[in-house]
């Protein structure tokens, strides 16, 4: 596993282009939006190519950015989809009691009762909150919410996460008479 402080995070993705100048509409996950143009270049999924953005306003939920390099609308397009990474190392320390998602990657997943349960594998948001993704020693992934109930503990010092899963989640369905 690639040690936290050499890993790259996901800080964003282009939507699309904006106007015929080259600006892209990207969608950041840093935490202040702007904040994705406050770490310095960021990345594509390859790491051949370096974007430094430059926020120039908001449009439809989205940064509206300018990068150099890209100076028409074609050349913004065709960006459409790229996502942009920074390495973890220029990222500031979290305060105490605070992580970065990719800090979950990795950790034991524990039951309440200390069983093991399986380790984190991701952790997803689609939208409706986030969760994390649990790869158990039998058995198919799990998708557990990540909420204060779902998992009570989260001890990055310990490297592990305690689970209370929701009903049903450890339950093999019966399969279907035909």
């Amino acid at each position: 596993m690639t040690p936290p402080a050499e890993r790259r995070l996901l800080m964003g993705r282009v939507l699309g282009a904006h106007g015929v100048k080259g600006a892209l509409r990207v969608l950041s996950y840093a935490a202040a939006p702007e904040d994705i143009a406050a770490y310095g270049p960021l990345e594509d999924e390859t790491g051949r190519r370096c974007f430094s953005l430059k926020v120039v306003g908001r449009a439809r939920g989205a940064l509206l950015v300018e990068t150099p390099g890209v100076s028409d609308r074609d050349q913004a397009s065709a960006l459409r989809g790229t996502k942009l990474y920074v390495a973890r190392s220029v990222l500031p320390a979290p305060s105490e009691g605070e992580y970065y998602w990719d800090d979950l990657v990795g950790l034991r997943a524990e039951l309440s009762d200390g069983s093991a349960f399986g380790e984190v594998t991701a952790v997803h948001d689609y939208g409706a909150g986030a969760s994390l993704e649990v790869k158990r020693p039998i058995g198919a992934p799990v998708l557990v919410p990540f909420t204060d109930r779902s998992v009570p503990v989260v001890d990055i010092a310990g490297r592990r996460v305690v689970i209370d899963p929701p009903e049903g989640l450890m339950e093999t369905p019966e399969p279907e008479e035909s």
